[in-house]
């Protein structure tokens, strides 16, 4: 787990989280009916490189792409390819990147075109966990504190938090301790303090919190076929509480 201590650390850290929020403003631009997953994937790993970063997915463990690209059904872990986004679709893009050995890491769900008000209402619930779990992110409160906050609001919203899948810490590697879950009771886990560098990511299913992943080994999608939603912010935690590092400035 990194704990930022030098002024040269911070900046490198802002900078490569920067990038990230970036690129998925560019992209959620781009996101209509008609484009191809590969062309959203092509795009973000020329930007990544035309400033100096490296693609933190690519590579990792196997992952052949830049982005994650999850649609519909797809939780996450979606491989880029032919397929063409089209009207009444949601999208969900994860994008890491690495730059002066630091990793910057979030994920965005966009609306392709006009979708429906329950596909609305789930992306609007599952940003909100997102900002409600980073609400917790204070020194001095405990890790699942974050954790039992979006848990609460998505099930007080009538949807589920996936289990299989989970925030993490994130700095000089992509993924640190400690995990993260989107669930669980308040007052446990590591107490949280100044410096700690945590990537929060509520994964939310309109149904079942149960999910299941594909033959090419990588895309996680719902085990009942319905919508799934992915929010992620890497953040900071400081004396005045939690520093978004992935808001694009």
């Amino acid at each position: 787990m990194i704990i930022l201590k030098s002024k040269e650390e911070i900046e490198h850290l802002w900078e490569s989280n920067q990038i990230v929020a970036h690129i998925l403003s560019d992209l959620r631009k781009m996101v209509q009916p008609g484009i191809t997953t590969l062309e959203l994937d092509v795009y973000a790993e020329t930007k990544i490189r035309q400033q100096g970063g490296i693609p933190a997915f690519k590579g990792y463990r196997g992952f052949p792409a830049t982005v994650c690209v999850s649609i519909n059904e797809q939780v996450v872990h979606g491989i880029p390819g032919s397929r063409r986004l089209k009207e009444g679709d949601i999208v969900s893009l994860d994008l890491g990147v690495i730059l002066k050995g630091f990793y910057g890491d979030a994920a965005i769900t966009i609306p392709v075109g006009k979708i429906s008000e329950e596909a609305a209402r789930l992306l609007d619930v599952t940003e909100k966990a997102l900002y409600k779990g980073i609400e917790q992110a204070k020194t001095g409160k405990r890790l699942y504190d974050i954790s039992h906050a979006i848990q609460s609001w998505v099930e007080g919203n009538r949807f589920s938090v996936v289990r299989e899948f989970v925030g993490h810490g994130v700095g000089r590697d992509l993924h640190e301790e400690p995990q993260i879950p989107n669930f669980g009771e308040p007052n446990r886990g590591v107490q949280l303090k100044r410096g700690m560098v945590l990537a929060l990511e509520p994964m939310v299913n309109m149904g079942t919190w149960k999910v299941r992943v594909e033959p090419d080994g990588w895309t996680a999608v719902t085990a009942d076929g319905r919508l799934s939603a992915h929010f992620e912010h890497t953040i900071a935690i400081t004396e005045d509480g939690p520093y978004i590092l992935t808001l694009a400035s």
